[in-house]
Parts: structure tokens; sequence; C-alpha cells
């Protein structure tokens, strides 16, 4: 479950690359940042880099993301052990009195048990794909968060371009450490959470 919230999250990261280069692109003629905001006015720097692996690491809205979502993988899997264990007993039950069943009893059972193993595998089904509609929820609204802050944070500071570092997904193979905004990122970010929280 862990590998799934990690692999989903980095892939959301991976989305926003393509968001950062849109939002860049899409207002050329924007206007100038307000006074008092730093800006590149020679080029340099124009391009900067985010380690998504620190900020996926840091920031605490993915934290708490990431715990609520575990608590919610647990209580679904928990619920289905729960149901699965009923029917389990129920089924032995039924192959201890099997032999003193009349036929016609016994078929009974038998249809109604393999009816009951429909359902609960139906309902499985169900909860992982509630689960993951869940994740696919949360991973957007992380995605939203991030990208707008981007969106903001480059115009700002007269960034052309926002990319991510990621060893999973390198798609920046290097970066020199000066254009590195991580820690900035995530200061900004996390302040905007805590103050959203309250």
């Amino acid at each position: 479950m862990k590998t799934t919230v990690s692999t989903l999250t980095k892939f959301t990261f991976g989305i926003l690359i393509a968001g950062s280069i849109a939002a860049c692109n899409q207002n050329k003629t924007a206007d100038k940042p307000a006074s008092g905001a730093t800006t590149v006015s020679d080029g340099k720097d124009a391009i900067v880099y985010i380690n998504s692996d620190t900020l996926l690491s840091k920031y605490e809205y993915t934290k708490d993301m990431n715990k609520r979502l575990e608590e919610k993988g647990k209580a679904s899997q928990g619920d289905l052990q729960n149901k699965g264990q009923a029917f389990q007993r129920e089924v032995a039950e039924y192959q201890k009195s099997a032999a003193t069943l009349p036929a016609d009893q016994r078929q009974a059972t038998e249809q109604r048990l393999q009816r009951k193993q429909q359902e609960l595998q139906g309902y499985q089904q169900n909860a992982t794909a509630e689960f993951q509609n869940v994740q696919a929820t949360e991973a957007s609204k992380q995605y939203d968060k991030i990208a707008d802050f981007a969106k903001a944070y480059a115009k700002e500071k007269g960034y052309k371009l926002v990319l991510l570092y990621s060893k999973a997904n390198p798609t920046v193979l290097y970066g020199d450490p000066s254009l590195d905004v991580t820690t900035d990122v995530i200061k900004r970010l996390n302040d905007a959470y805590a103050k959203e929280k309250k």
C-alpha cells in the first residue's frame, strides 16, 4: 500500500513538470512581478529545479495525505479481513456438519455459501476501487497545490521554467546546486499549509 502511494505521488510530480512548462508558456506577456519581489533580470538562473524526493519527504501536506491514505487503507483492509474471517468460519461450520445434512439442504447451503463468496469478492473489488478513487483525488489535490504554488513562485521570482528532479524519474540528470530552490519551496509550502490548517 505504501509503495502504491509513493509511486502515485512520484507520478504526480512527473505530471507537475508538464504543468509547469505549460504554465510558463501560457502567459508570456504576464505582468511584471510586484515591487520587492526578487526577479531574474539578466536571464541567469531563469530555469530552476525542485528536488521532488526532498519535497515529498518534507512537505507537511504530503505527510498528512499519506497518513490519511494509510489510515483509510488499514480500515478498509481490517473490514475486508473481518468479513473474510466470518465467511471462513461459516464455511468451516458447514464442513463439520455437511456429512449429516440431507442432500437438498447441503446443496442449498453450498449455493448460499457460493453466493456469499461472490458477494465478498465484489465487496473487495468495490473497496479497492473506492480506495483508488480516494488516492487519485488526494493526488490531484496535492498536484493542484504544488502546481499553483510553482506558477506563482516562478512569476514572483522571474523564473521561466521550474523543473523537478527525482532519482526515481530522472528527467533532470544534473542541475547546478545554485539552481536548486527546493529548500525555499518547502518552507513556503509548509508555511502556507500551516496557515491553511488553522
